[in-house]
């Protein structure tokens, strides 16, 4: 727990030190980045770490970014912390059943399962227009900073959005690493050694399915924090395929996998639109060239590195001499 401490404090003034030096664009990616990798991350307990392929980890960030929405636009006195710990039990909710309803599915059964949910969540705001505010979505500010503190709003939501992260991945990091992450890894490799060894395996995919969904609960009130906003089309079937393939290009299983996979999916994103503005493309192809060039990225990077970014920083490390202290 102290050293992993002490990686999020150094990650966070690290991050302070960096939004002082670039402008409030700039900052907004840095945030996205962060909202990003605590959505991956999530992702990378359920399917890298138990298994289990979902395809609809964008509904959790759906309920997240909806609960913070509807309460600061309806609950205004509530502080926004609060806001953001009734999205996190939000969508760990939602986890539960869909882990207690998906415990017995496997393979293409369960990704099928969870790609009708990132399907049909969304579609509840034209049921509830009134409520929700349909296709517009719900618009709404956060005054969130201090008085005192005379610094850009885009600065101060990074600082906000990155505090929370590294604050969930601490917890993340011990909770992989302790026992529950061994009966994870355990279910993984195989259900029916890890049942003969007295773990209960559906409980154990429930617990997957719990982590995983606060993590996407907070990364949608984050985001939604971020942008003032909280829309449906924000949250379509294509964000959880982005996140998913964020997964696997940074390595599949690793926190640190997940931070590279929201670098490049933040940064192919960034670059993609820049050239389609410099080449003057179409509405049509821009808005799809950055799907194309995540996927031929991923392609790449997997046939030529097959454990994803992080693999290949590993394998770049210096190997320790037999016999060295």
């Amino acid at each position: 727990m102290l050293r992993h401490l002490l990686l999020a404090l150094a990650a966070l003034a690290a991050i302070v030190a960096l939004t002082f030096l670039v402008d409030p664009f700039t900052n907004i990616r840095i945030a996205t980045v962060g909202y990003l990798l605590l959505a991956v991350a999530g992702l990378t307990v359920l399917t890298g770490l138990t298994g289990q392929i979902s395809l609809g980890h964008g509904a959790f960030l759906f309920i997240g970014a909806y609960t913070v929405a509807l309460l600061v636009v309806y609950v205004p006195s509530l502080p926004f912390w609060v806001d953001l710990l009734a999205a996190a039990a939000a969508a760990g909710l939602a986890g539960v059943l869909t882990g207690a309803a998906a415990a017995r599915l496997h393979g293409p059964y369960l990704a099928g399962a969870t790609l009708a949910l990132a399907v049909g969540l969304p579609a509840v705001t034209q049921r509830f227009p009134d409520f929700l505010g349909g296709s517009n979505g719900l618009g709404f500010t956060v005054n969130s900073k201090p008085a005192g503190i005379d610094i850009p709003s885009t600065q101060w939501q990074a600082w906000i959005v990155w505090l929370t992260v590294l604050a969930a991945l601490v917890l993340l990091a011990n909770l992989t690493r302790g026992r529950v992450g061994r009966r994870l890894r355990a279910v993984r490799d195989d259900e029916v050694a890890a049942g003969l060894a007295g773990i209960h395996v559906g409980r154990t995919k429930i617990t997957a399915f719990l982590v995983s969904a606060v993590c996407g609960g907070l990364a949608g009130g984050l985001q939604a924090f971020l942008l003032g906003t909280a829309a449906p089309g924000s949250f379509t079937p294509a964000l959880s395929l982005g996140l998913l393939a964020a997964m696997v290009l940074g390595g599949v299983g690793s926190l640190w996998g997940a931070l590279w996979g929201a670098v490049a999916l933040v940064a192919l994103q960034a670059g993609t639109e820049e050239l389609a503005h410099a080449l003057e493309l179409g509405t049509d192809v821009a808005n799809n060239l950055p799907l194309a060039a995540y996927g031929v990225v991923l392609i790449a990077v997997v046939m030529a590195f097959p454990q994803g970014i992080h693999g290949l920083v590993r394998r770049m490390r210096p190997v320790k001499p037999e016999g060295a202290a």
